[in-house]
């Protein structure tokens, strides 16, 4: 079995995750102030939140998560929302969309990537140039720096993102920063790219 979905199974299994907020973070608030809304793509969607509030908004919402504790919950908790003919959940890889016909204008990661494989990474990449239509938004964020040995995300140089992206996407602005969570601090950042 994969090593990253046997660690992410564990800790939805144990509960809670930090990541299960009723609100997504304030960079996805605002870029759905300014666009208008469309078809969006929620990259390791977990419980839903951004798929939830982006189908608050306007949007179409797919939602794609490989723990199926995540899914059901995040289908649920649309349902409770009022916004389940506007959001549709998959249990799936992020490495493996196939199953999408595309053409999104957004696509959301937070804190996905991050956690993937260097081959892994390479597919999601190829899938989302592929599924987002010319002039779409991509934002991004994740844990930067890389890590040997620890339990947790691998994470990811901040020159790595860009690379990994560079061929179809524009930066058009980052953030770097530092994330808090339980009782950790570690390097992270914001991007937004838009696609070629």
């Amino acid at each position: 079995m994969d090593e990253t979905y046997q660690r992410f199974a564990e800790r939805y299994a144990a509960g809670p995750v930090p990541w299960d907020n009723p609100e997504p973070p304030p960079e996805v608030v605002a870029l759905t102030a300014v666009l208008p809304p469309g078809r969006a793509l929620d990259l390791g969607c977990g419980y839903g939140r951004t798929s939830i509030y982006l189908a608050q908004h306007g949007w179409l919402v797919d939602g794609v998560d490989f723990i199926a504790q995540a899914i059901t919950a995040a289908r649920q908790r649309a349902e409770t929302a009022g916004v389940a003919d506007r959001v549709t959940f998959y249990e799936a890889s992020v490495a493996e969309l196939g199953f999408l016909p595309g053409r999104y204008q957004l696509a959301v990661d937070v804190g996905c990537l991050h956690a993937l494989t260097e081959s892994q990474r390479l597919a999601y990449r190829d899938e989302l140039t592929r599924l987002l239509e010319p002039g779409a938004t991509y934002l991004l964020f994740a844990r930067l720096g890389t890590r040997q040995g620890e339990e947790g995300p691998r994470g990811m140089e901040e020159t790595a993102v860009h690379t990994l992206f560079t061929a179809d996407f524009v930066l058009d602005k980052s953030e770097i920063g530092l994330t808090h969570v339980e009782d950790k601090s570690w390097q992270s950042g914001w991007f937004w790219f838009r696609r070629r």
